[in-house]
């Protein structure tokens, strides 16, 4: 997968890099402000106990 990505990227070495440099970021954005907000509800994560 990664290969066909970077061979489909257009430019040099260093084109490629800050492109997917850019594309991981983007990713990173939406997941947080995006995806994980909307399954926070679902999951939850504050409501720890601790049983003996």
């Amino acid at each position: 997968m990664y290969a066909w990505l970077w061979r489909k990227l257009p430019g040099t070495a260093r084109t490629k890099v800050l492109t997917a440099a850019v594309m991981v970021a983007v990713v990173g954005v939406v997941l947080w402000y995006v995806v994980f907000p909307l399954l926070e509800p679902m999951v939850t994560l504050d409501e720890v106990s601790v049983r003996k």
